[in-house]
This record gives structure tokens, sequence and C-alpha cells, in this order.
């Protein structure tokens, strides 16, 4: 399964639910970071890199930034699916989304000199340089691009409870549509936190907040998507 797959058959599916929770009681369980299936928001939806494999990309790190271009390419292997998950449901265009990420790699290729460990994880400085250039994207007065259905369909649907029918009326589209009209740190925060499945700590990294902070912003966005969506949903 492609990433972007894997990323609307999980995150979409949890987000949806999220919102699903909230117009249905107005409340939502842990702070907006509980899942259908009980798996707690502060841990992302796939086992966390093993120490061997944070150490393997601590040392390709270490290796690009005294210009090795072989261990900015795994660099760039690992960490371009995510980078690109997260742009493309910013912009909801893959043309876009592959030009973002695209130069989000040119930047850091660039600035890999001046990358420094501390405090920093070299795929949340990824994501920062990504998010800044989204931002930059829309500050340019570029267009914003249609949806298209086709991206965000091919998955079941069903769930059990009584948010069941609210769920089946929440499509992809409108969801994505309502969550590009929330404020630019709350919509990076959903990404991240649903669709892109990042922890608590690597969207903390990334927002320049404290893990308490992105827990709050969380549970706001989620209530703001809901009060985004169209009448015939609530």
């Amino acid at each position: 399964m492609s990433p972007l797959a894997s990323a609307r058959t999980t995150g979409l599916d949890v987000l949806r639910w999220a919102v699903s929770e909230i117009l249905v009681s107005g409340t939502m369980l842990a702070t907006a970071a509980t899942s259908p299936g009980g798996a707690q928001g502060g841990t992302t939806a796939y086992p966390p890199d093993s120490d061997d494999e944070g150490l393997r990309l601590a040392a390709l790190v270490d290796l690009a930034r005294e210009g090795d271009a072989e261990a900015f390419g795994h660099l760039y292997d690992h960490y371009s699916p995510a980078v690109y998950r997260f742009v493309f449901y910013r912009v909801s265009s893959q043309a876009v989304a592959e030009d973002l990420t695209s130069d989000t790699f040119f930047r850091a290729l660039r600035s890999m000199t001046q990358f420094q460990w501390q405090g920093k994880d070299f795929g949340a400085w990824l994501m920062t340089i990504a998010r800044n250039l989204v931002v930059d994207h829309y500050k340019a007065g570029r267009t914003r691009l249609e949806t298209s259905v086709d991206d965000f369909s091919g998955h079941d649907t069903t769930t059990e409870g009584p948010e069941d029918e609210v769920i089946a009326g929440l499509t992809n589209e409108i969801l994505v549509e309502a969550l590009q009209q929330l404020p630019e740190d709350q919509q990076t925060c959903l990404v991240m936190r649903f669709l892109n499945e990042n922890s608590i700590a690597e969207t903390a990294k990334v927002l320049g907040r404290t893990e308490g902070a992105i827990k709050q912003l969380q549970l706001r966005a989620v209530r703001n998507l809901a009060k985004l969506m169209p009448e015939g949903v609530r």
C-alpha cells in the first residue's frame, strides 16, 4: 500500500470518527486523542523507529552534513513519504505537493551544514521546512485547487455505535475542505497528528509548543472542524 493510501485508510478515518464524536455528543474522549480502537493519541499508529534504526538515521544525517550525497539520498527515501503526505493534505493537489516536497528537500540539502542536533529531530526539521513552504505557497496567492474526490475515496466507512450515521455523511471531501478552512496552526496540528500519524512530541517540535499545548490545540482544532461541517451533517 502506498504512503498516501495508508494515510487515507487510517488517519482520515480516525479524524472522521473524532469529529463524529463531537457532533453526536458534544464531547470527545481522551482530549481528542483516542481512536475508535482505543489507542491513545500520544503514540503513533506504527511502532517508532528502533534504537538501531535511530542510530542509522543519525549516522546518515552526520554523513549528509559532511556532503555525502548518497547518505542524503537515503534520508530522502526514508522521510519523503511523510513530508509528501503532510504537504498533500494542506494543498489538495498532487502536482503542488510533489513540487513542495522537492523544494523541502532542496532547501534541506542546501542547509545541511547548518543543522544542529541540539534539541532537534531531523524529521521535525524537515516538517518545519515543509510547513513554511506551504505557508509561503498560500501567501503568494496561488490558486487553491479543488480537492479530488478520488484522492480521498476507496476505504470502508462502516463503524459501530450512534455516530454511524454521522460518519456516513462525513465524506472525506467534506472533511478535507473543512480542514483547509481552519487556522494554519490548527491545520498543521491535525494533519500531523491524524493524517501523518506524528506523535504529540513531534508535532510540538514543529509548532514550537509544549506537548500540553499541542493536546489543547488538537482538541480545539477538532471542535472547530466539527463546527465547519455542513448543516446536513451536523
